[in-house]
């Protein structure tokens, strides 16, 4: 959680401001995960702090949509280019990721 957190703060994911009058509070809430290898050791935990989204109401109190994940789409995309170019893919584990891009 700490790393988690730190990484929130290090990347100004958010500000802190003063609640609008009328405006109701989307709380948060942490998700946690263990992420295991192919035998079954545990690798590491993982924590997520997220907001609690089905709260929000059209029009009122959302903007902005933020994903952990990236689109399958997206995916298989760079997948279909890389093959296309005969290059070489590789993979690798992104700790902390932070995407914001217009939808």
């Amino acid at each position: 959680m700490q790393d988690e957190l730190q990484a929130l703060d290090k990347t100004c994911t958010w500000d802190v401001v003063d609640l609008p009058v009328g405006k109701p509070l989307v709380s948060c809430k942490w998700v946690y995960k263990i992420k295991t290898r192919s035998d079954g050791f545990v690798e590491r935990y993982k924590g997520h702090l997220v907001a609690k989204g089905f709260t929000q109401e059209y029009g009122i109190d959302y903007e902005e949509t933020f994903a952990l994940v990236a689109r399958l789409t997206s995916v298989r995309s760079l997948i279909a280019i890389v093959v296309a170019k005969r290059g070489k893919l590789f993979q690798m584990d992104v700790k902390n990721a932070f995407l914001n891009g217009d939808l």
